[in-house]
């Protein structure tokens, strides 16, 4: 609950500051008493909507690298750091984009993740502890599936989404909040303090309700990743590789930042599920499996 707590707060926070911010300059309220029609309300929320999320794409191999420690290999120091780069290479050619960036961070888990603003614009990044515990064909298979993230682009696609959510969120709070300001407190003046603090509220709630929708979306597309992976580096070496992420009983220690691009996430069950950016790896498997 913790992480769920973490991840809600961390994908909400953009939205809540840019709402205070705006409130203190007093922008929602000159807006709201001028009456701002709803085709003003909506440009006026894109713009703030698409804002962060933009920002954040652009940032997103910056990020990855600060927050992981991931180091990029300029020039093989060995033969498995060799490997992988011509791994990915392949890889990348036979899905028609640029060979991302190829990195290695520090962790003791076995995971892997793909970011970058464009498919011709990405970093593919694997663990140390996936060195380690996996073997060339399971590796392999981890790789394609990063690739077929950035083929697929998932990074771009995941900007744009929570860009219209976060539109939506801005727009819905502010209609919320003029509703509750003009009927339930009867304020003849708009842009009261019942629109200032029923819109930020509002904003919270439908912030963790487009977290919803967003993982929901972040599911869907590992099913995709893996049936991409298992074109490029073959079905069995995709399942056998998701078999070997199944048995791994240790903790995930990937930043929230890049966590929805790893190749495997944090399980949960009930009410938590609806904010798992990964499917459970047994319903991965028989995807993979049903696909034969």
């Amino acid at each position: 609950m913790k992480r769920i707590a973490l991840f809600l707060a961390t994908n909400i926070a953009v939205l809540l500051v840019a709402g205070i911010v705006l409130n203190l300059l007093g922008i929602d309220a000159q807006m709201a008493a001028r009456g701002q029609s709803l085709p003003g309300l909506l440009v006026f929320a894109a713009v703030v909507g698409f804002a962060g999320s933009f920002i954040s794409l652009a940032m997103s191999k910056w990020v990855a690298k600060r927050s992981t420690g991931a180091v990029v290999i300029e020039q093989p120091r060995n033969e498995m750091e060799a490997w992988l780069l011509a791994t990915v290479k392949r890889q990348a050619e036979q899905a028609g984009i640029k060979t991302p960036e190829v990195a290695v961070y520090e962790a003791p888990e076995i995971n892997a993740f793909a970011t970058g603003p464009s498919r011709n614009n990405s970093l593919v990044a694997v663990s140390t502890g996936l060195l380690r515990g996996m073997s060339r064909d399971e590796a392999e298979a981890v790789l394609a599936h990063e690739v077929a993230h950035v083929a697929n682009g998932d990074m771009v696609t995941m900007a744009l989404l929570q860009g219209v959510l976060n539109t939506f969120v801005i727009v819905l709070s502010r209609l919320i909040g003029r509703f509750v300001d003009q009927v339930v407190f009867r304020n003849e003046r708009e842009g009261g303090i019942g629109f200032i603090v029923v819109s930020l509220v509002a904003q919270v709630v439908l912030g963790v309700l487009a977290s919803m929708i967003a993982m929901a979306f972040s599911r869907h597309r590992e099913f995709r990743a893996d049936e991409g992976g298992a074109k490029l580096a073959g079905r069995q070496k995709m399942i056998a590789a998701l078999e070997r992420l199944q048995s791994q009983h240790g903790e995930n220690t990937l930043p929230k930042e890049v966590a929805a691009f790893g190749i495997s996430g944090h399980m949960a069950a009930g009410f938590q599920r609806l904010f798992m950016s990964h499917p459970p790896l047994p319903e991965r498997i028989e995807a993979l499996r049903r696909g034969v």
